[in-house]
Formats: structure tokens, C-alpha cells, sequence
């Protein structure tokens, strides 16, 4: 591609709904339209689902006067929601990609897809690894993996053409030289560039310290939780939507345990029906037992609401209690926003942070629990059960790698992760006197002593943000490190076997042991 002249940008994703990618996007589009050499020509969002009209405005408002279109296809979207055969699936995609890429052919165009790597539409991934190459330079930007504890989308693949994990892999990366392969952390961009050495990079997320919200704004946040929650009261903020990964039952215990007058409030609602059952089960139980639990405050529509930043602003706290993330930029957006954060310390992300200049007073690796507290042997049945039927989703090849869980692997009864059960022991544990579970958990998790004192003392300590982070955060970087991702058009072509083998790798290492949560293997509570 002559980057020399003005290019449209065609941003493929499957929906542009609440958070996530959708944050990304509106977030490194206007720097990717600030600083590319020569002014982009427009933006053009194709995607599966028309987005929020008042989002729709921001986001044009941002680029300041570059023409935004929508390309709307249904077919783009999730498969598994989709009311299509697979065979008008197939067809429908596949005139889509071909109208968006003749869109492409009549501009000089760069295609900017996201989450291809989620697998939830390879009909779509597909297409694109296979006709971008004849139009337009494609960047697939992988912030998510089907293979990451999300076996339920293979299953619901199982269909002529994706029967076998080679063939998913080809949709996934293809084999032009024109297609390049982006990760938003360290640990995966390694593996892309083993097998795509000049087709692969690393990307992290734009995230720069804005000014603080208005004083008034602050306060009108305040009050409109107050009256959310029908009283004034200290508020510990999960900015996130409702997802099973983000594991907010260990959100809630650190929050009764640290804060017993806090109310946990989550932001966003499910994304997707199979998240469903598990946001209906936790607010179940916590109408219940009478727990100070808010979900989704900021579900339906966006116009007079606060915004994520003025309610991180209005808080005490922002919890992080994630099991997998592929960037973590509630981390970010806390020490941002100057807030108090307690996180768990992500393995695949916590040495990015560090390379960032970042340091989190409160993260932990794991809270460990009293099996007392919990019935182990229902428990352990129910695990073994429910582990058995998620490796039946994978083929032999894969299910040959899966380590042993936590709980499975013990002999007897003994202290666990409580990241490591189902949320039916999870719930069982928070039913639970907070003060029984909190004498018995404490001795094995010294360091809550002390965060418990800082919490009532008003203590708790923010994250300070590094002079290095705008080296590696900053709009201007971000642009550059994108131009630079740019294909080699006289680059070696990628072997017919490096998509089996990059995926092959992926497989070894997200099914190990430590990797394995028994709330991801099925949507039931």
C-alpha cells in the first residue's frame, strides 16, 4: 500500500456494542486519523449490528470532520445468534466481504479487522484472510482466542469446511503476505512472530491520563448512584461487562470482606445470551441473601447517563478481579482516573504493565478459601462432571493437551483458589456469615489483613502514572507502531504450515493447568 496518499479505513468487527473492542476503536481511531502521514480519506465501520446512534455521533465528532459510513451486514455478526442456515450463512457472508471489498478496490483501502482470532464467525475470518490479499492489506487484530477457555464456540462450529482444528486455523491467518497478524500483549505477539516473522506485531491499547471529569460532573455521578442504589454509601466500581471471565463473585467476596458497608456495582450487562445465565444466577443470589450487589448500572440507553470515567471518579475503588484479559485496560483507566484498584496479577499481562512503568499496590496472584467452607465433595463431582463434558467439545488432538484442575488434582480436602470452583461453590462460600469466612480465609491470605486497614482508614493506594507510559501508551505511539504493521509486500511468503503451527502452540500453552477455570467450561451456573 502507498501510504504516500490518503487511504480509507475500513474497520471490520462483529458488533460495536459496549466496551471492549468497541473502546479500543473509538479510542485509537482518532489518533490513527491525527497522525497518519497524509489525512485518512474515511472511515467506514462494517460491522453486523447497526451501533448506538449516539455513539455513532461521538465517534464521527472525535475524527473531527473525516466522513464516517456504516456498511451494515447481519451476517458479519455473532453465528451463534444469527437466525441463518449454514449454508445461507456462508452465502451471505461471502457477498458481503465482495461488496465491502469492492468498496475497498474503488479506494485505496486498509482493512482493520478485529477479533477474527474469537472465532465467533470463521465464515467471516475466512473471506477476509482470503480476499483482502487481492484488494487491500488486511490487519487482524486479535484481542481474544476461540481456544482460551472458549471450547463452546468449536462445538457450535462443527460444520462442513471447520470440522478440524487445521481448517480453523487457515480461516484464522491465512497464508498471504498481505495479511498481518496483531496481538495487544507480549506473550501472544511472540507466538505470532515465530511462525509470521515479518507478519506479526504487537499492539497495545492507546490509553492516555485525560484530565480528571468536572468537579460537577463528579458530583452529579454521586448522586445518581445514590439514587440508584436508594442510599449513600462507599462504592467499589467493576467498569466491565457482565461476563463469566470477569469472575465478579471474587469481585463481591474482597468487597464484603474489605469494605462490609460497599456496595459492588458492575457497569455493563451481559454481551451475549450465553453470558446470560450466569449474570441471572448471581443477581439471583444476591437478591436472596440481601447483598449489596448492583449489576449493570448502565444498561439501556446511554443518554444521561454518567460515563465510565465519572463513575470510576465518584467511587472509592475499581476492582479487577478478571481471569483472562487480553489487554486489561480497567488497569489503565483506574491509575488514570487516580482511583484505588485491586486486581488480580495476570500472568500474560503483568509483565507488559511493568514494561509500561506501571506498579499496583494492591494485586494478588489468588485468594485462597477453606474447602470447610464449601461442600468439596459435591463440588468435585460436579467439577468432574462438567470437566469431562468440556473436553468432549475439543477434538482428540487437543484434548490430549488439557492439564488437571486445581480441585481435581487434589487428593483430600484442602485450601483452593476461589477462582478455581463453579460459581455454585462460589455463591455457596459468599452465603456464608462474612465474618465465619473471613476468620478462616484471612491466615491464608496475610496481605488482605492489611488491605482491610486501609480500606477503613480511607487508605487504599492508586496506581501513580509513569512519565514511560505515553512511550508506549500515547496516541502519537500507537500511530506509529500501526503504520509500522504495515505488510512487506516483499516479504517471504507464510509456509502452508505456520497456521497449524502458531495455533498448535496457542493450544499447548492456554490449556495448561494454571489456565484451567471451572466457571469458563459451561454457560450453566
Amino acid at each position: 500500500m502507498d501510504t504516500s496518499s490518503a487511504v480509507k479505513l475500513l474497520i471490520v468487527h462483529y458488533h460495536l456494542r459496549r466496551g471492549g473492542v468497541r473502546r479500543v476503536i473509538e479510542l485509537a481511531t482518532p489518533h490513527l486519523v491525527a497522525h497518519w502521514p497524509e489525512k485518512i480519506r474515511g472511515v467506514v465501520l462494517a460491522t453486523g449490528e447497526a451501533p448506538e446512534a449516539a455513539w455513532l455521533e461521538s465517534f464521527r465528532a472525535r475524527l473531527r470532520g473525516t466522513p464516517v459510513t456504516v456498511f451494515l451486514e447481519p451476517a458479519f455478526g455473532y453465528a451463534s445468534e444469527l437466525r441463518m442456515d449454514r449454508k445461507q450463512l456462508r452465502k451471505r457472508v461471502a457477498e458481503g466481504v465482495c461488496r465491502l471489498m469492492v468498496e475497498a478496490r474503488r479506494d485505496q483501502s486498509l482493512v482493520w479487522a478485529h477479533n477474527l482470532g474469537l472465532g465467533r464467525n470463521l465464515h467471516l475470518a475466512y473471506e477476509l484472510t482470503r480476499r483482502c490479499p487481492y484488494t487491500a492489506p488486511l490487519i487482524a487484530h486479535h484481542h481474544d482466542w476461540w481456544f482460551d477457555n472458549r471450547w463452546q464456540h468449536f462445538a457450535a462450529l462443527q460444520e462442513p469446511g471447520f470440522k478440524k482444528l487445521d481448517a480453523v486455523a487457515s480461516a484464522l491467518f491465512g497464508e498471504a503476505r498481505s495479511n498481518v497478524h496483531v496481538a495487544i500483549n507480549q506473550t501472544d505477539a511472540a507466538v505470532l512472530k515465530k511462525h509470521f516473522p515479518t507478519l506479526a506485531g504487537w499492539l497495545p491499547n492507546p490509553v492516555e491520563q485525560a484530565a480528571p471529569p468536572p468537579v460537577a460532573r463528579v458530583q452529579a455521578a454521586r448522586h445518581w448512584l445514590r439514587a440508584q442504589l436508594g442510599e449513600a454509601a462507599p462504592v467499589w466500581l467493576a467498569p466491565s461487562r457482565l461476563l463469566r471471565r470477569k469472575n465478579f463473585a471474587e469481585a463481591l467476596l474482597l468487597t464484603r470482606w474489605l469494605r462490609p458497608e460497599a456496595w459492588l456495582v458492575t457497569t455493563a450487562g451481559p454481551s451475549s445470551a450465553e453470558e446470560e445465565p450466569y449474570a441471572d444466577a448471581l443477581a439471583a443470589a444476591a437478591h436472596q441473601h440481601g447483598w449489596r450487589l448492583r449489576l449493570g448500572i448502565l444498561q439501556g440507553d446511554e443518554n444521561g447517563l454518567p460515563t465510565v470515567p465519572e463513575l470510576m471518579a465518584a467511587s472509592e475503588a475499581v476492582l479487577l478481579t478478571s481471569l483472562q484479559e487480553g489487554f486489561g485496560l480497567p488497569y489503565l483507566e483506574a491509575a488514570a482516573a487516580r482511583r484505588p484498584l485491586l486486581a488480580r496479577r495476570l500472568p500474560n499481562i503483568a509483565p507488559d504493565l511493568a514494561k509500561f512503568g506501571f506498579k499496583f499496590p494492591q494485586s494478588y496472584g489468588e485468594v485462597l478459601v477453606e474447602p470447610t467452607l464449601f461442600d468439596w465433595r459435591d463440588e468435585q463431582a460436579r467439577q468432574a462432571s462438567r470437566f469431562a463434558a468440556w473436553k468432549e467439545l475439543m477434538p482428540r488432538a487437543a484434548s490430549r493437551l488439557v492439564g488437571q484442575p486445581a480441585l481435581l488434582a487434589a487428593k483430600s480436602p484442602c485450601p483452593v483458589p476461589f477462582s478455581r470452583l463453579t460459581l455454585t461453590a462460589q455463591l455457596e462460600l459468599l452465603a456464608r456469615p462474612v465474618e465465619q469466612s473471613w476468620s478462616l480465609c484471612m491466615p491464608l491470605n496475610p496481605w488482605l489483613k492489611t488491605w482491610r486497614s486501609r480500606a477503613a482508614a480511607g487508605k487504599l493506594q492508586a496506581s501513580p502514572w509513569p512519565r514511560s507510559a505515553a512511550r508506549w501508551l500515547g496516541g502519537r505511539a500507537y500511530a506509529r507502531r500501526f503504520l509500522e504493521l504495515m505488510p512487506d509486500y516483499d516479504a517471504e511468503q507464510p509456509t502452508r504450515s505456520a497456521a497449524k503451527a502458531a495455533q498448535a502452540q496457542f493450544l499447548r500453552l492456554k490449556l495448561r493447568a494454571e489456565n484451567l477455570y471451572p466457571i469458563l467450561w459451561t454457560s450453566e451456573p
